[in-house]
């Protein structure tokens, strides 16, 4: 498989939201409580655990920095500060147990592709993808809620 960089939600970016109370692009109010079940943290890639951790759900924007065009969601975070997932820890392991879609990009936010994941299949779809020379790269989201989770990039590229 191709070597990736798995690009979790900046650590500033979560920092923020946990300082202000708002999500640091719009200012809209950001919003904390017990966490239900199955929430992943866009910051340290875990799930949040369910009746015992704070989540802070927040508007985030998956293409700020990279495209031009807005596409902004709702996307939790732990509450309380965690350790940023390192970009060279491959897929999730936790992450790979539901259900994912894959969907990849080109340059200009144009969506290319799609490949609907879970378990064994997750690595295979990332290479799927990649081998098109138009997948410049690939977001991953929820399969059954739909929200932004992180993004995946060719570690070879910068």
């Amino acid at each position: 498989m191709n070597s990736i960089r798995v690009v979790a939600i900046p650590t500033e970016i979560a920092d923020a939201v946990r300082n202000t109370h708002k999500d640091p692009r719009y200012g809209h109010p950001a919003h904390t409580e017990i966490a239900g079940e199955g929430a992943p943290c866009r910051h340290c890639l875990q799930i949040i655990a369910a009746g015992s951790e704070k989540a802070t759900l927040f508007t985030y924007d998956a293409f700020e920095g990279s495209e031009s065009l807005p596409l902004p969601g709702p996307v939790y975070i732990h509450a309380e500060a965690c350790e940023r997932y390192p970009e060279d820890g491959g897929f999730p392991a936790i992450l790979r147990k539901s259900p994912r879609t894959l969907n990849g990009y080109a340059r200009g936010r144009r969506l290319v592709a799609t490949e609907y994941v879970e378990n064994a299949d997750v690595d295979a779809g990332i290479e799927k993808l990649f081998t098109r020379t138009d997948v410049d790269y690939i977001h991953v989201r929820s399969t059954t809620a739909g929200c932004y989770t992180f993004r995946i990039e060719r570690a070879d590229r910068p």
